[in-house]
């Protein structure tokens, strides 16, 4: 690997002459700006504003720009006179246990290569220090025209240097969380840990830029004059509802894709119950009218319980009345029989005196 700082690590009174070569590499791929009616390729040149021509690299220094627009000049002798102790030595200042460290802190990383021969025996010593304190090296070093902060860690058998930013470049995380008040119930909690528990751990060597490989085959089959492969379009989720029920389809979910069966542990927890489905279906805007219509059925109801007994009523009373009629009719009828065996009676007794 290519170098790109030499210098020594300065430890305590022990001078290790180093190398730095980057640790990570960029795999993305890069375009070029092309004027779409022919092709041709569109470049940038570097022209002198005052004198309106293209200048070399070498005609080009540095200048700062002050606040009402001038520019100050500032040669490469100005900057070789700053005082930078740091300038060709990372200096450890501290060490102290990694979790002290802000992920949001680390910036680039780098490998420190041991310079040559005279430098194995020191730089062996700091790393088997390193390994048994558990813990990492603050240091500070001067890289690209700037002071810096870095990390010194230990990555197989070699070191390791993560750039960090300063405490004051990382930004304070105000106005970012929710601001309204958000109670979270044990049963969600649980439904959570339970698809934390199905998802599991991944090997990182097993994921891989897929964004890049389709790319790549697009790039490829304009080369050869082919029709590109279309890309299935990423499935969005759905509005979401119901917390609760969204947890528990994505533990069913991860529970398949991985074929697997759910544990007794994770069974429970998808069978709690869900919430009514009147709790997440938006609201009706009939509300007032459903309410009119169940008054005025429970008001038929009503009226349809006090008319039967007055039928009821109506036809003892009816048959009550036929009764009596019927009564008062045998009575007429009797009076009357009686009434003509007496006149008889009387017409027999005349006859019989005559």
């Amino acid at each position: 690997m290519r170098s790109i700082w030499n210098g020594a690590i300065s430890f305590g009174l022990v001078s290790i002459p180093i190398k730095l070569v980057n640790a990570t590499e960029s795999h993305s791929i890069s375009f070029r700006q092309i004027h779409t009616e022919d092709g041709g390729r569109i470049r940038y040149r570097k022209v002198c504003e005052l004198d309106d021509r293209e200048v070399s690299s070498a005609e080009i220094g540095k200048g700062y720009e002050d606040a009402d627009g001038s520019i100050i000049p500032i040669t490469d002798e100005d900057l070789s006179h700053l005082p930078i102790p740091t300038a060709k030595t990372i200096e450890i200042v501290a060490f102290v246990p990694a979790d002290r460290i802000d992920p949001l802190q680390m910036d680039a990383a780098y490998y420190l290569q041991a310079g040559g021969a005279p430098a194995a025996k020191p730089y062996t010593l700091l790393r088997e220090a390193l390994k048994r304190s558990n813990k990492v090296a603050i240091a500070k070093y001067a890289l690209r025209g700037r002071e810096r902060l870095g990390m010194l860690r230990v990555v197989g058998d070699a070191i390791a240097m993560h750039g960090l930013l300063w405490p004051d470049e990382v930004r304070a995380p105000e106005g970012v969380a929710p601001e309204t008040d958000v109670t979270v119930r044990d049963k969600e909690l649980d439904l959570a840990d339970a698809l934390m528990d199905t998802l599991g751990e991944v090997d990182l060597d097993d994921l891989h830029d897929q964004y890049r490989e389709a790319m790549e085959e697009l790039v490829a089959a304009k080369a050869a004059g082919e029709v590109p492969p279309e890309i299935p379009s990423a499935a969005t989720g759905g509005k979401v509802l119901d917390l609760m029920a969204a947890l528990e389809s994505s533990v069913r979910a991860a529970k398949e894709s991985r074929g697997e069966e759910p544990s007794e542990e994770e069974a429970e927890v998808s069978s709690l119950p869900q919430r009514r489905a009147s709790r997440t279906a938006p609201k009706q805007t009939g509300g007032k009218k459903s309410t009119a219509e169940s008054t005025q059925s429970a008001k038929k109801t009503t009226a349809a319980k006090k008319t039967t007994p007055q039928k009821s009523t109506a036809k003892k009373t009816t048959t009550d009345k036929a009764t009596t009629n019927k009564t008062t009719a045998k009575k007429t009828t009797a009076k009357k029989a009686t009434a003509k065996k007496t006149a008889a009676k009387k017409t027999a007794a005349r006859k019989r005196t005559a």
